[in-house]
This record gives structure tokens, sequence and C-alpha cells, in this order.
């Protein structure tokens, strides 16, 4: 609702209208009472204040979405009800936005281009001024909501191995060493009823007397599930480790969708949130959306551990996390309980204080820090740390390549 105050009009007429009834006493002029008897009629009929009114935001688009960095550019528009009439947008500033404005076109619409250096979720919105029909009354600047924008953390395009697993029995794209349907030559055996008459070396057979074929290694398609730790960080360099968090799994979705693979999202944390994993670039954004807790593809959760739901059978754990939180830890131990391979990539390259702790509490840091390393890789969790000044591909290269048998189900 709009609040109705007097307008700089009626302050105008009062002081003329109270100007000339003071030189009418003062002068005896009567004239200057029928000057300002107009004056008086308006001031008496301003009096009642307008009827309530509110105004709108028309025509709201879907939302924005961006990478960082990017340019936006939209046409907001506010409409308003019969007793008032907006004469004026601003758009209202919002820490992190970068918001420019063209010439407006009408009173009642801004253009605006709009930069965000970070990603996240932002409300853009305008503060609306507006005045009665009659002139006489300004309303109180109002805050309107008018879009929503997404701003999606920038991937770097560089591909990123995988951690060795047992993958699902589904064509893909990662040479297996199981027989069957594929491309890589495995092995020659003599033929057995039900073998494909396409396998059949004739060469072999003719040289051997009978029939034998040809093995080859099958290539499958690996199931990815990213888990985010969205736990609150301590402030300081565990909060800004959390950021790296979004980046690589925006890394690591886009490089296991452009090999066909299928990927999903589990965020652990205050509000814990997951998308089952599938195939394409939709997916892509969806599992963007999923970080950015936006839009209604995901799915919500209260348990602190990772769903069922959201887990295929054999599928591929990576969680990126600071390893602060103990229920996060939790969550690893019962993916790996559960049968899946998992592996946790530690965000936090540095020391956790905001001020440089004494030299004997830094190296007692570390020293525990080595020694949760490897209480985790005892229940078959790996641990990779991922420093800044190196990108992900690089980290995951230090994946010990053993392979992880995941239970059948």
């Amino acid at each position: 609702m709009i609040g109705w105050r007097a307008s700089p009009l009626i302050s105008a007429l009062a002081a003329c209208t109270a100007v000339a009834l003071a030189l009418a006493v003062i002068a005896g002029r009567w004239q200057l009472i029928l000057f300002a008897a107009p004056f008086l009629g308006i001031l008496v009929g301003a009096a009642r204040k307008p009827a309530e009114a509110r105004a709108w935001a028309s025509d709201i688009p879907d939302p924005l979405r961006c990478l960082e960095s990017e340019t936006v550019t939209f046409t907001a528009s506010v409409e308003s009800s019969d007793s008032a009439v907006v004469y004026r947008l601003r758009p209202v500033h919002i820490d992190g936005l970068q918001i420019t404005v063209d010439e407006a076109t009408a009173p009642n619409q801004v253009t605006m281009h709009v930069s965000a250096p970070r990603w996240g979720r932002y409300t853009i919105a305008v503060e609306v001024h507006t005045v009665s029909t009659s002139g006489l009354w300004v309303g109180a600047p109002i805050p309107l909501s008018v879009a929503e924008l997404r701003v999606y953390p920038s991937a770097d395009p560089q591909d990123v191995a995988l951690p060795p697993a047992e993958l699902p029995d589904r064509i893909g794209t990662h040479l297996t060493r199981h027989h069957g349907s594929g491309v890589e030559y495995a092995d020659i055996r003599e033929y057995v009823p039900g073998d494909s008459l396409r396998t059949v070396n004739w060469r072999v057979s003719a040289r051997r007397g009978r029939l034998h074929v040809t093995d080859r290694l099958t290539d499958r398609a690996a199931d990815l599930v990213v888990l985010i730790d969205a736990y609150p960080q301590p402030l300081g360099p565990a909060t800004t480790a959390t950021e790296r968090s979004a980046r690589g799994a925006a890394q690591l979705v886009q490089s296991v969708l452009q090999r066909g693979d299928r990927a999903g999202v589990v965020v652990l944390g205050s509000a814990p949130r997951w998308l089952s994993p599938d195939i394409g670039r939709h997916q892509f954004y969806r599992v963007l959306d999923a970080v950015l807790d936006a839009e209604e593809w995901h799915s919500q959760s209260t348990s602190a551990l990772a769903p069922r739901a959201a887990m295929p059978p054999n599928s591929i754990v990576v969680a990126f996390s600071t390893l602060l939180n103990a229920d996060f830890g939790l969550a690893l131990t019962d993916l790996r309980r559960r049968g899946h391979p998992v592996l946790v990539v530690d965000v936090l390259d540095r020391l956790p204080f905001r001020v440089e702790p004494d030299p004997i509490v830094a190296r007692w840091w570390r020293l525990e820090r080595s020694r949760m390393y490897r209480n985790i890789a005892v229940t078959g969790v790996d641990v990779i740390a991922w420093s800044q000044d190196a990108g992900l591909n690089h980290a995951m290269h230090l994946i010990p390549q053993r392979q992880r048998i995941g239970r059948r189900r």
C-alpha cells in the first residue's frame, strides 16, 4: 500500500494564501482576499486524502540467468491503481550487483543493465515514486521487486577425471575390463552357443579348425553425485573456501555431462536438498539451480545423510568440503557403508584462523589435519587437497588408483 503525504504544491499554495491574507488585513485590500479565494478552495478540497492505492510490477520476466561478470538487460514496468500515478522509478542498490540505467522512455518503465562479479541469487528491486491524480499528494517511495537474477559460477573448461569404480551396465565412454560389446580388443576364445556371428574371428577359426570369437572390452557410462558441504563455517578462510565448492561442482558436473554420463547433486547443511542424476545440458543448469536453492527441480530433505533416492547403485560420490563439520563426515561414512566409492576434495587449503596463529598452533593444526586424513582413509573414503593455486583437474590426478568395488544390488 502507498502512504500519502502532502506534496510540495500544497505547501506552496498554503504559503501564498497566508501571505495574501496577511497583506489583505494589514493593507486593507479586499482584492487580495479574492485573489486568495481559489487557493483556499484548493486547500479545503485537498484536506481529504486520496483513496488507498497500490503499485505492482507488470510483465515480471522469468528468472534471469547469466554467468559471472556477464551483463543482463531487461526492462521493468510498474503499474498503479486509479488514484495514483507512477512518475519515477529508481533501481535499489544491492550489494554485489552493478546496475546501470538507460534514459527512461516512460515514467513507469526503466531499462537496466545488470551484472554480478560473484555467483548467487539476487532480487532486483526498484524504488517507486507516485503522485495522486490531483497532484496534491505524493506517495512515500516503496521498494518493489521486479526480477530475480541467478548468477552461475564460471566453470573451468578443463576435463576432470573420475575416481576408479565399478560402473553400471550402461553404454558409455569409459573403457572397462568387462568383456562385451565394444571396440577395444580383449581376448580370443572358442565359440560357445549364443555368441553373435559378428564376433567370429574367421582367420583364427580357419587356422585352428574350430570357431573362435574375438572378445572386446565394453565402454560404460558413469553416475556421478556431487556432495556439497553447506553447513555454517567459521568466519575467515573457511567461509571463503566454501565458494570454491560451487565452482568445483560446476566444473565437475560440466565435464561429466559432456562425456555423456549422468550427474546429480546433494547439498547437506541447514537446508538439505538433492537432485537425481540425469543427462543433458539442461541438467547442468538444474544442478546449479539446486546449488543456489532455486526453482522446483530439486527435492528437499530433513536428514543429515544423503537420501537413498538421490544415489543410484554404484554411483560415484565426489564431495567438496572443508572437513570441519562432524555431521558431514558422518554422511561420508554412511555413503561408503552403502557401497559407493567416495572421494572428498578438501577445499580448505590454509589455516582456518582469521589471524596468523602461533607457529606451534599452526603445526599442531597441520598434524591434526594429517591424522584426520588417515582416519578417513581407514573407512575407505579417499581425500585429496585442492590448492587454490592449482586447477581441479590437476588435483584429481592425485586420486589413489585402486579399484573400488561397489555393492551389487
